[in-house]
């Protein structure tokens, strides 16, 4: 009886694409709904259409059983789709030989690859421990033979990795040929607002340099010391002060003319601390304040730089 879980493994279809997700442990008994075997998932390949040109192996295992592993391993490398595995936590054990299969592998920074010798529990005399100890050499030496396909070290150098019981990072993992690719996650909205500021704060202070810089014949040069750059970076952090400080028009209908119709006074703030000229303005907006840190941060890094 399968002890029922959350689902870890499935397998979709999309138009010329499949994915299959091993988000479990390899097994030649599904005794949980995250185990998979070689032959749930071998017939799962056989029945895909032939119009498929792309299978993709997403990969979260901590590995199982050495069988079964690589049937599938064999299963992917049969089929003749492309195979993008792709290691999405860790791909340990069996679980790296199936990351092998990919004609692309690919890895991301917050992944790892996980390799090491085949073992068993065993009991028996010293002749049973023996013959124990050399079946496992051959049957590591099947692993060997599967990685030995794609990595770019020798099988010496790999033997050396496993008897070690070796963690490999996704940049390991490019340098030595397990992986073809270390992909990142894409840039969210804020990073990519964050990188605009600071574009353009840098350009406001190159205008302000080209403005203030003396020109020696057909060509203007920069003469600009750090105090008068550090004065530059506070006049730029005063004036995004004072525009985003300052409140929108109203958009009241009127005769247009400012004096016949002049504007409601805006409610004054609690607690106010008017400076020596002037009034406070009303708070800026949440969406401003955010605007206005980001500026004020990239300002005060830029400045601590001078």
């Amino acid at each position: 009886m399968k002890i029922k879980g959350k689902k870890y493994y499935s397998l979709t279809v999309g138009e010329k694409e499949a994915s299959i997700y091993i988000y479990g442990d390899i097994v030649s008994w599904e005794w949980f709904e995250s185990d998979v075997s070689s032959y749930t998932l071998a017939k799962e390949i056989e029945a895909l259409s032939k119009d498929i040109t792309a299978i993709n192996v997403f990969i979260n295992s901590y590995g199982g059983e050495v069988a079964e592993g690589l049937a599938i391993y064999n299963s992917l490398k049969r089929h003749p789709a492309k195979i993008r595995t792709h290691c999405d936590g860790f791909a340990c054990s069996i679980a790296s030989v199936v990351f092998m299969a990919g004609d692309e592998r690919i890895m991301s920074n917050a992944s790892l690859l996980m390799i090491h010798n085949a073992w068993i529990f065993t009991i028996g005399d010293h002749n049973q421990l023996r013959k124990d100890a050399d079946d496992m050499e051959t049957i590591t030496q099947a692993s060997v033979n599967a990685y030995m396909e794609q990595v770019s070290i020798t099988e010496e150098e790999l033997k050396a990795m496993l008897d070690a019981e070796t963690w490999l990072s996704a940049a390991d993992a490019l340098e030595k040929g397990f992986a073809t690719e270390v992909v990142e996650p894409p840039a969210t909205v804020n990073v990519a607002a964050s990188l605009r500021l600071r574009e353009q704060v840098a350009e406001a202070i190159l205008q302000m340099k080209r403005a203030s810089a003396p020109v020696k014949g057909p060509s203007a040069e920069i003469h600009i010391d750090g105090e008068t750059l550090r004065q530059m970076f506070q006049q730029v952090k005063a004036e995004i002060l004072a525009e985003l400080a300052e409140p929108d028009p109203p958009a009241e209908p009127g005769t247009g003319d400012p004096l016949a119709d002049p504007a409601p006074s805006p409610e004054p703030a609690p607690n106010p601390e008017p400076g020596p000229d002037d009034e406070p303005g009303p708070e800026p907006a949440p969406e401003q304040k955010n605007k206005l840190q980001s500026f004020i941060a990239t300002l005060v890094a830029a400045e601590r730089s001078v």
